[in-house]
């Protein structure tokens, strides 16, 4: 006889299923048959242990609770109300999309992909019972279930899911250039993936179209796909493309951080505005690896000057204290300012020491921090 399952006190507890012949239940994660109930919520699911407490830490957390009025057996009067468009229920079914999305961004933004899949599955199966199978709206939930996958080199379905997503953006010529824009760099981060690097770079050309159109050709969202770009061209072993297409990210980041610390030195009282409202923790850790990826880049080829190591060096900086963390600033900023010092009358000196002093003195009369 089977024990009743024994998962980690992180999660909520379990319970085994006993259900009457011909009402099986399926797992919330692979659509299995289940055996296992949430024991808080009660209507979800899971095949095993290991799916239920996946599950918990990726989004099951956040909207167990939610579930409970979207998956409880109605009465035929509310049945009723459901099928005539219940909108107190559509908004519910909304709310968990919303959160499920903003959940798996977070996590894919911090690299976190396998915790980000339970929360991209959910937004995807959430968003096609709310909105149906065949609408460009399912673009941005095909999407993040896609990268979710591909972090874990899970190919295939990234290709099934792409597909899909094409398909909806091909059938609405009225789709805007956000949806083509992230649609193309997932198309060309799959083909950097399969070593298709031709069709890559065709896909980050017209993400950077896109995305221009959308935010701007300055824009730091833009300029990410230039950085996909570079990625593409050194692995063909094109380096002086790959550098010129580096130093203008490096250059967009710089003059935006730049500004954000203008902004905070002009209101150290007022910690809110420390950050704009959409730079998060998650995102400084994918800005932070691709800036990290550019220092190494410029460090580890003996051709390439101080000039752009000074530049991402100090972004690096600027990055780290806006984000509170005094001790990666300073080891950054120290970075900038030994390369800077191997360029006479280099015009980031003062700045760079400005912001070394800033630190240091945040370090002896510490201010509220930005996290």
């Amino acid at each position: 006889m089977e024990t009743e399952p024994q998962v980690s006190g992180t999660t909520s507890k379990i319970i085994p299923l006993a259900l009457p012949k011909g009402s099986e239940k399926l797992c919330e994660l692979c659509q299995r048959g289940a055996r296992l109930q949430c024991a808080k919520c009660q209507v979800t699911f899971y095949c095993d242990a290991e799916h239920q407490q996946a599950d918990w830490v990726g989004i099951h957390e956040r909207i167990c609770q939610l579930l409970i009025p979207i998956r409880t057996p109605s009465t035929p009067t509310l049945l009723s109300l459901q099928r005539a468009g219940n909108i107190e229920v559509q908004l519910k079914k909304a709310e968990l999309i919303e959160i499920c999305r903003l959940v798996a961004q977070s996590k894919l933004w911090e690299g976190k992909h396998r915790e980000a899949l339970p929360a991209a599955q959910f937004c995807l199966r959430c968003s096609i019972d709310v909105l149906g199978s065949s609408t460009v709206q399912l673009v941005p939930a095909y999407l993040l279930l896609a990268e979710a996958n591909m972090g874990l080199g899970n190919l295939a379905p990234v290709a099934e899911l792409l597909s899909q997503a094409e398909w909806a953006v091909l059938k609405s010529p009225e789709c805007g250039h956000a949806v083509h824009h992230r649609l193309h760099r997932s198309l060309g981060r799959l083909h950097t993936a399969t070593g298709n690097l031709e069709a890559a770079l065709l896909n980050f050309a017209n993400d950077i179209y896109f995305a221009s159109e959308e935010y701007g050709p300055d824009s730091t969202v833009t300029c990410g796909g230039y950085f996909l770009m570079a990625d593409v061209f050194a692995k063909q072993g094109k380096m002086a493309i790959a550098r010129s297409l580096y130093s203008k990210v490096a250059n967009t980041w710089h003059c935006h951080l730049t500004n954000l610390l203008k902004t905070h030195v002009e209101n150290v009282q007022n910690p809110d505005v420390l950050l704009e409202p959409s730079y998060d923790k998650a995102q400084r850790v994918e800005v932070d690896e691709m800036l990290r990826t550019m220092l190494e880049f410029e460090q580890k080829d003996s051709r390439g000057g101080s000039v752009q190591i000074v530049l991402v060096a100090h972004c690096l900086a600027m990055l780290w204290f806006l984000g509170g963390d005094s001790l990666k600033a300073l080891g950054f900023g120290s970075t900038a300012l030994q390369a800077c010092q191997l360029i006479p009358n280099h015009d980031l000196t003062e700045p760079i020491q400005g912001l070394l002093q800033l630190v240091q003195s945040l370090q002896t009369d510490p201010r509220p921090g930005s996290d």
